[in-house]
Formats: structure tokens, C-alpha cells, sequence
């Protein structure tokens, strides 16, 4: 397809000297522009011993998926902190599981599904399984839909915003919090908490004046334990009292609150993941007056785009596996006990499976095989929701905006942009997003 590629600058002015060297947990400059430090790692091998922290950095798509799919050698107990704390016992021989198990409380919000192995990890998930059908899923796409138009009217006749604050952040929680049955009645106070995001007229805090900003998941907790409380000692026609009565594949009934992580934790995650996901296809779009032009002209062409989006700019930069026994990968002698960091943004540009892996193409005919959501048992349960949110996202703002631009004002000209990421070494997302665009009439 003619006029559909779009060849991603490095971050002009990075410190990219001296790679060997290089902190990745740390850097300031790698925060801003990862690829090419990534790029230097695979060069050296897809499997690789970073020197800071004994980390071994797998960069390589194939070596990737292959950690990924086997649980059995691979456990996702330190799949949030990675090296970060250290291990809360010494390694000993070739198979460490029973040492992970006699320690498992020790690492980072281990009561969540992300951190599981199986049989707990199958259990937990089988929990989300009943909530994440499709028939609830069609519910809350049609949901969507109304929720985009209720945000862009928020602010469409300014001709302009900040996309993540007026946008992604609260659209994204609003379309979350109507997944899992919050009553409509809370939905304003899950915003005002949650997004980031004041709502007009409102004098409730944002996220960082807030205590709950520091620990959303504890208050995320609090809340949904009162709802499924509730439901279970007087049931309505509802989600949560779906939620509320749903069993383990075998049965038996799960407590209040292990009934309540797999759902908070989907929620933080997945809003975190949307907003990322929503100001990376923007910002191509934005960046692209073609990308417009042809979007508009076939809609069919958006999920590719969104798909596109994903692999570019992957919303988790790295995921973490912690080795349970002693094995190879990609020819590299891997000891029970290593930190494996699994680098999803590296391996969605690995040259041996995409090609000329740093330019967004519309024509890319394995973009969809990207890792963005995983693979395997911990693939991404919130990834039919993320998908959709993109989908009708894109599909509004082609719909209510002409001439959707950068806004020069903020990031500088075309010439010189200038976007801040996140300065963390686990995601990778903008911190914020100011596009300008001419209004349309909204559709009747």
C-alpha cells in the first residue's frame, strides 16, 4: 500500500554512547528512547546477560515466545519487580520450584494472577473466564461507543487537547468500571479517582492529591470487596452479582477477596494499558494526515492499524520470568535462579520476524503475531477489551475530528518534536498528548 509506512526518529539529542555500559534500569535516556540500546543487546545475542544486575535480557521475538509458553520451566512470580527486591532466598541445584513455593509470599503482590504459576494461575483465571464472555464483552462494546462520544463532547468545541488527561485516561476507566458492573452511581467517583482526571465541576482530588493514588489496587480492593459482599447476601440482576456467585472450575467457592484481585487487578492494568495504547495510535495518526485519509476511506483498515500500533510501541516494555530449572535458551546456558527480562518491545522489532521492524506500516502482513498482550497462559485477558477500545476510538475521532494534528505549541514543529515518556523501566508510554482538530457535527 503506497504512502502507508511511517519510519519512527530516534529521540534527537539521546545518549546512546558507550551501550556496553549502559543501566538499563535507570537511565534516564534509555526511558525516553529504548530501541536502540535494545537493538544493541539482540546484536550481541537474542539471549543476553545484562552486566548490572545478572539479568538476562532475551530481545529475540522466537526466544521470547518460547519463555513465554513454558510455564513449567519459567515461573511469573517476578514478573512485575524482575531483579527488584532480590531473590528472598539463595538458589539451590538445578530445580528451584519447591524453593519459589516455600518462599512465593515473599515476592511482590503475589496474591495477584499475574505473579501466579499453575494450578493457581488456572484457577484464578478460570474465575475471569466467566466474567470475560463474549456476550458481556458485545455489552461493553456497546458501551464504548456512547462512553467516546460523552468524552469528546467534553471538550471537541476547544478545537484542541491533552489527550491522556481528557481523554484516554477517563474513557478508558469509565469503559473498565462499566465491564465490571460498577453502578452507575459510583462511576463518577471511580474517575475522579482513577483517571487522573477532574470532572468538570467537581472538587474531588485528582489522582496525585489523593492517598488512594498511591495504592489504587488496596483501594480498588476495598470497594469491589463492599459490592461482592452486598451481592452475595442479596443478589441482583447484575454483573457483580454474576461475580458475586462465580465458582472455581471444580466447584468450591472462592473467598470475597479472591474473587475481588482478578478483577481489580484487570482494572488497573488495563486502564494503564488503553491509555497507553490510545496515545500511541493518535499520535501516528496525528503525525500522518495520510493515515487519515486512508482510514477514513476503508474502516477496515483500522484494526490493522491498531494492531500496528501495538507493535511499535508496545504498552509493557518488559515482562520478567524467573528460571525454576536449569536450561538452554537460544544456545545460552540458563541456571535455575536467573532473572529472565523479557523484552516485548525489542522482540516486536526483531528484524528476523518483522521486517524493517522500526517503520509503522499499514501493509505489515504479520503485524497482528506481535507480543504486546504475551503469550501463553499469562497472555493479556484484558486484550479483546484493549482492541476494541482502540478500534472505536480511532473510529469516533475519524468520525468528529477533520484534521487531526500534533500541536506545535507544545511538542514543537514537525521538524523537531519533543514527546516525554514515562520514566519508568516496565512501560512504556507518553505522558502526555496535545493534538489540535477541527470539529465536526456530531453524527446523528
Amino acid at each position: 500500500m503506497a504512502g502507508a509506512r511511517l519510519a519512527l526518529p530516534r529521540k534527537a539529542g539521546a545518549r546512546m554512547t558507550d551501550l556496553a555500559s549502559v543501566d538499563y534500569f535507570s537511565d534516564a535516556d534509555i526511558t525516553q528512547d529504548p530501541y536502540e540500546y535494545l537493538d544493541y543487546l539482540r546484536n550481541q545475542n537474542p539471549v543476553y546477560r545484562e552486566p548490572h544486575y545478572g539479568v538476562v535480557a532475551v530481545t529475540g521475538y522466537q526466544e521470547a515466545v518460547e519463555v513465554f509458553r513454558d510455564s513449567g520451566t519459567f515461573s511469573a512470580a517476578i514478573s512485575i519487580g524482575g531483579p527488584f527486591p532480590p531473590l528472598p532466598f539463595r538458589p539451590e541445584g538445578d530445580d528451584i520450584t519447591e524453593q519459589i513455593e516455600a518462599h512465593r509470599h515473599h515476592f511482590p503482590i503475589f496474591q495477584h494472577m499475574v505473579t501466579m504459576d499453575p494450578p493457581d494461575h488456572t484457577r484464578t483465571r478460570a474465575l475471569l473466564a466467566k466474567l470475560l464472555t463474549p456476550k458481556r464483552l458485545k455489552e461493553n462494546e456497546e458501551y464504548m461507543w456512547r462512553q467516546a462520544d460523552r468524552q469528546l463532547d467534553e471538550f471537541i468545541a476547544n478545537g484542541k487537547c491533552e489527550l491522556l488527561g481528557e481523554y484516554a485516561k477517563p474513557y478508558a476507566t469509565l469503559v473498565i468500571a462499566d465491564l465490571l458492573g460498577v453502578p452507575d452511581a459510583d462511576r463518577d467517583k471511580f474517575r475522579a479517582r482513577l483517571a487522573g482526571h477532574e470532572l468538570p465541576g467537581s472538587r474531588v482530588g485528582a489522582l496525585d492529591q489523593e492517598p488512594v493514588g498511591r495504592n489504587p489496587l488496596e483501594w480498588l480492593e476495598d470497594t469491589f470487596s463492599a459490592y461482592i459482599a452486598d451481592r452475595q447476601r442479596t443478589p441482583r440482576e447484575d454483573i457483580l452479582s454474576v461475580l458475586a456467585a462465580t465458582t472455581y472450575p471444580d466447584g468450591s467457592r472462592p473467598s470475597i477477596i479472591d474473587l475481588v484481585r482478578p478483577a481489580t487487578f484487570l482494572f488497573a492494568a488495563g486502564q494503564e494499558t488503553v491509555t497507553k495504547l490510545l496515545s500511541v495510535a493518535v499520535k501516528a495518526l496525528a503525525e500522518r494526515p495520510e493515515y487519515q485519509q486512508l482510514l477514513r476511506e476503508d474502516r477496515s483498515l483500522v484494526g490493522q492499524f491498531i494492531e500496528e500500533s501495538l507493535r511499535i510501541e508496545s504498552p509493557t516494555k518488559v515482562d520478567f520470568r524467573l528460571a525454576k530449572k536449569a536450561t538452554r535458551l537460544g544456545g545460552v546456558d540458563i541456571p535455575a535462579g536467573t532473572v529472565l527480562m523479557l523484552c516485548i518491545g525489542a522482540a516486536n522489532r526483531d528484524p528476523r520476524k518483522f521486517e524493517r521492524p522500526d517503520e509503522f506500516r499499514l501493509d505489515r502482513r504479520n503485524a497482528r503475531e506481535h507480543i504486546a498482550f504475551g503469550r501463553g497462559i499469562h497472555t493479556c485477558a484484558g486484550a479483546p477489551l484493549a482492541r476494541a477500545e482502540g478500534q472505536v476510538t480511532v473510529n469516533r475521532m475519524l468520525d468528529r475530528f477533520g484534521d487531526i494534528a500534533i500541536d506545535d505549541s507544545v511538542h514543537g514543529p514537525a521538524d523537531r518534536r519533543s514527546y516525554r515518556y514515562e520514566p519508568t523501566f516496565l512501560l512504556r508510554g507518553l505522558r502526555d498528548l496535545h493534538i489540535t482538530f477541527d470539529s465536526r457535527v456530531r453524527p446523528a
